[in-house]
């Protein structure tokens, strides 16, 4: 996990003029991982969220890098089978936002949430701060189905203490200025809400990274 250089503390035993220490590029790392509404789909690089949120952040004084870890197509499962790949990115936050193309799929709900599970255990047994995405199916499937898949979230964000995104695409979806012509994808303006959406949630996880200046006060 990569944690440095946060700042705002003075301790009093500052590095004289020949032991100064190399400022590092950024304080800390976070993947988005996901399919690909995460990864893009049909729109720039710099146009997803992941670049907006870095960039996003880095306007706001945050020193943080945003890795685009989205693989379009991919299911919970295929998500969980290449988890070890993303350990290797060395996150300090990971924001979660899978399930759907199990859902496209009629995927019974327990085995997507159980999937969705172990990939949660795996980042928090690393250390890693989860933010999972909730998200509802974006095609006609039954009723039962679809309150299902979308209890699935908050059952998770409930159990294993994530910090939860109500709906990933709240105020995107459905509306067809905002996504691509298949209307499920974001276009470059869904994603502007997107990011709007998810900043708010991603702050709140990096301030649990940065040291109270009082913390050592008695």
């Amino acid at each position: 996990m990569v944690i440095l250089g946060f700042g705002g503390c003075e301790d009093g035993n500052s590095a004289g003029p020949s032991e100064k220490l190399e400022t590092p590029a950024f304080d800390g790392t976070i993947v988005a991982l996901g399919n690909s509404l995460t990864a893009g789909y049909g729109v720039k690089e710099k146009e997803a969220y992941p670049a907006r949120i870095e960039r996003r952040l880095n306007e706001s004084g945050y020193r943080w890098r945003v890795i685009n870890a989205g693989v379009s197509g991919e299911t919970s499962s295929e998500t969980l089978s290449r988890i070890n790949r993303v350990l290797e990115l060395k996150p300090a936050i990971v924001i979660l936002e899978i399930g759907v193309n199990d859902g496209f799929q009629g995927i019974d709900t327990g085995i997507i949430k159980t999937n969705i599970k172990e990939t949660v255990r795996v980042l928090k047994e690393n250390k890693i701060t989860v933010i999972l995405a909730g998200m509802r199916m974006l095609a006609d499937m039954s009723h039962d189905y679809n309150a299902a898949f979308a209890a699935i979230y908050p059952a998770i964000a409930g159990e294993s203490d994530l910090i939860l995104i109500p709906f990933f695409l709240e105020g995107v979806a459905g509306d067809p200025a905002l996504n691509k012509g298949d209307g499920i994808h974001p276009n470059g303006k869904g994603y502007r809400i997107v990011t709007d959406m998810v900043y708010p949630y991603l702050v709140k996880a990096i301030s649990s990274f940065i040291p109270s200046c009082n913390q050592n006060e008695y």
